[in-house]
């Protein structure tokens, strides 16, 4: 993580960016990533800031320890310690807002703000203004907490890295958790309660035989460590308060903390949880245990309050997974209640934002064997049940469910109207705001139609504006980032030639090559557009003489001020996903991912197709010069109910078998292309999807590289075997093939 993070950092800065974010979660090992990239950097001076003191004191420490030769001084500037003239000084905020204008502007060369969420209040600001040093650095676990600035937006929108749950889970940066579902006490019902009566729900949950149904459950599981070391998530604080007041009537040394407990209370507190010699055992507590709050010996999580959004759900996790020489792994317990809305624990565990109701189903079918690590999770019967009746009757795609989704967002958003895509980026377990996106051309539509925003129908109304964010709306997600690169740097430009447009496009991937730069530019220039998308879709872009420029209505709409943070969001929310999703490596041409969703025009944009995208359709079959794609279904529509469609199926995690269109025959030209396509120099790409749609929706392919035919049989059509030159992941191939 440390070495793709300073990678990346150097990546940025070569292409003269001077600011950049890195996300990751607490414990990860960020303090000795910035001290790798300043040993390469080597300032002169450095100022590392951060919010709170017991920070400061380790991070000098892992300086010191890395920096050993380097003849510099450490120092501290706290409000007792004054050492202003150490070459690295390590500053409190509080200290340096009031006295940073005694330094001059450009003192230090390397600036890093730790817990960076915090860089949007007023004494961060005054201070990120004031310097100019060469480059400065933003850390965060939490990119979220902001009152109406985006933390993005002050470090230029580049993110050098971005580590969430499920990665950190992967690279072992975090420990493992083992999951139990365990099915609520009969006594309690939910099911006619609206899940945000949160009074109502606390007085469900107030019964006695559940609290000894919990202990029961603790001493069941047990956990890692010697002394048990506990959080318990309620839903008010009276519900808090209640359960620790009962677990110390059975003899179990528990506390009730809230945001209304002063700081010093709540580090008493958690300086005795930690203790190995205090009897101190539990922490109720309300909603999240406040960013900043480490408890890193925490080995017990008790869920005791319905789910009702997935970005919570990894958030209390997410309290318990530092690493810990005490434990191995972290017991997590869950009481699933028959409210409404228990499936999003589903959602939440599965860990990706682009879930279908069919992946969801293997999921949990496979207890979420797709989690990587020795994370374990386990439903008991009632609970699966009855998850996988919730999904089976909720349709994702419906307005209804869109809107449930919406509100919930926004609520977590502090009951702001999100206005940008990039709010969405700020939490792991946000919904993914494409889907808002194809149920009404562009995002701001889907707002205005739900929240009735008279203000948003009114810029709307500006069909030009409305035009240029359709324009750019359709090409979300993007399945390679060329065209964004050259639109982000055309918003402060008036024109782009191919070698700036690579330049541009190189401060985001490893490596582009030339043919594609201009088939961006082509693509921008709306050349592969047909008849009828040229007449829908608003030009913003002309191509004369090698150079990319933008149309007068375009420009026009971008002076507007009302107008332009949206067109910029829509940019910076493509590009910041598609890093997310695909790094900064380069695929070549085809540009495919494997494993990666594709729908059947993406096949024509990334390999650089010239004619009319729109007619790149078929009988699944399509060509461009040497390269094939096949495109599979493998339940057809008429055999769902049927048994399966024995002729385009897995033989294994190695071979395919995939019968070609009924007008092929091994004597033409394309017959001979598939049966020999290793002397021929024919690629054969397989996109394979299990169901045509899903809830109305048609559902995306997922690219599993490419095939090669070792047998063939029949004429009109061809039988193909074919081995797969990369053998489908277990987790995949068991989505493909299990039926739920």
């Amino acid at each position: 993580m440390q070495k793709r993070a300073v990678e990346n950092l150097e990546r940025i800065r070569s292409f003269g960016e001077k600011k950049a974010l890195v996300i990751a979660a607490t414990g990860t090992g960020k303090t000795y990533m910035s001290a790798f990239d300043v040993k390469g950097f080597k300032p002169k001076r450095l100022l590392f800031i951060v919010h709170r003191e017991e920070i400061l004191k380790k991070a000098k420490e892992t300086f010191e320890k890395l920096l050993p030769n380097e003849k510099l001084t450490f120092g501290l500037l706290t409000g007792n310690q004054k050492q202003k003239n150490a070459d690295y000084i390590f500053s409190t905020i509080q200290t340096m807002s009031k006295c940073y204008e005694e330094f001059k502007r450009d003192e230090f060369d390397y600036i890093i703000f730790d817990e960076a969420h915090h860089a949007t209040s007023p004494s961060y600001q005054a201070v990120l203004e004031y310097f100019d040093p060469q480059f400065t650095l933003g850390m965060t676990a939490t990119p979220e907490r902001s009152d109406q600035q985006n933390v993005f937006d002050l470090f230029d929108n580049n993110v050098a890295l971005e580590v969430r749950l499920h990665e950190a889970l992967e690279d072992e940066l975090v420990i493992p958790f083992h999951y139990f579902g365990i099915t609520d006490i009969e006594g309690i019902d939910l099911s006619d309660v609206d899940i945000d009566d949160v009074a109502e729900i606390t007085k469900r949950l107030k019964v006695n035989e559940r609290v000894d149904f919990i202990i029961k459950n603790m001493n069941f599981y047990g956990h890692d460590g010697d002394k048990r070391k506990g959080l318990g998530f309620c839903v008010t604080v009276e519900h808090a308060q209640y359960m620790a007041q009962e677990f110390n009537r059975r003899g179990i040394q528990s506390i009730c903390l809230s945001g209304n407990d002063s700081v010093e209370l709540r580090s008493y507190y958690i300086n005795r949880l930690e203790d190995d010699h205090d009897d101190l055992e539990f922490i109720f507590t309300v909603g999240i245990f406040n960013e900043g709050v480490d408890i890193p010996s925490v080995n017990t999580v008790l869920m005791l309050r319905p789910t009702n959004s997935p970005i919570v759900f990894i958030q209390q996790l997410g309290r318990g997974l530092r690493k810990h020489k005490d434990k191995s792994f972290l017991t997590v317990l869950d009481f699933i209640g028959n409210h409404s809305k228990t499936f999003l624990i589903a959602i939440a565990l599965n860990g990706s934002r682009y879930y279908d109701k069919e992946s969801l189903k293997v999921a949990i079918a496979t207890g979420f064997a797709n989690i990587p690590g020795c994370t374990h999770i386990q439903m008991d019967k009632i609970s699966e049940e009855r998850i996988l009746a919730q999904i089976d009757k909720e349709n994702f795609n419906s307005l209804k469910y869109l809107k449930e989704e919406y509100f919930e967002f926004k609520k977590m958003n502090q009951g702001k109207i999100p206005f940008l895509l990039m709010d969405y980026m700020k939490f792991d377990g946000a919904p993914d705001p494409i889907k808002f996106i194809n149920r009404e051309k562009t995002y701001l539509q889907f707002v205005a139609k739900v929240e009735k925003e008279d203000s948003l129908k009114r810029l709307l109304l500006d069909e030009a504006f409305e035009g240029v964010i359709r324009e750019l709306s359709s090409k979300l997600p993007l399945k390679r980032v060329y065209e964004f690169a050259i639109a982000k740097y055309l918003l402060d430009h008036d024109e782009i030639s191919l070698e700036t447009a690579t330049q541009e496009i190189l401060k985001l991937v490893k490596e582009v090559d030339e043919d594609s730069v201009l088939h961006a530019f082509q693509c921008l220039n709306q050349d592969f557009y047909d008849p009828g998308q040229k007449k829908r879709n608003l030009k913003l872009f002309t191509l004369e003489d090698g150079h990319l420029s933008k149309t007068s209505t375009y420009q026009i709409v971008l002076q507007n001020e009302e107008y332009r943070p949206y067109i910029e969001d829509l940019i910076i929310y493509g590009i910041f996903r598609y890093e997310k999703e695909f790094k900064e490596d380069y695929y070549g041409v085809p540009h495919l991912k494997l494993y990666e969703q594709y729908q059947m025009g993406d096949a024509a944009l990334l390999s650089n197709y010239r004619k009319s995208h729109s007619a790149f359709r078929g009988s699944g079959l399509l060509s461009n010069g040497n390269d094939y794609f096949l495109f599979i279904d493998l339940h057809k529509e008429e055999d769902i109910k049927e048994s399966i469609n024995y002729h385009d199926e897995f033989i294994n995690e190695r071979i395919f078998q995939w019968q070609t269109p009924n007008s092929t025959a091994p004597s033409s030209e394309r017959g001979k292309n598939i049966v020999f396509n290793q002397d021929r120099g024919i690629h054969l790409h397989l996109f394979i999807r299990k169901y045509k749609e899903i809830d109305g929706k048609t559902e995306p392919y997922i690219y599993i590289g490419k095939g090669n035919t070792v047998e063939y049989e029949g004429e009109k059509p061809i039988t193909v075997t074919m081995e797969l030159e990369n053998e489908v992941p277990a987790s995949l191939y068991t989505e493909f093939t299990k039926r739920v």
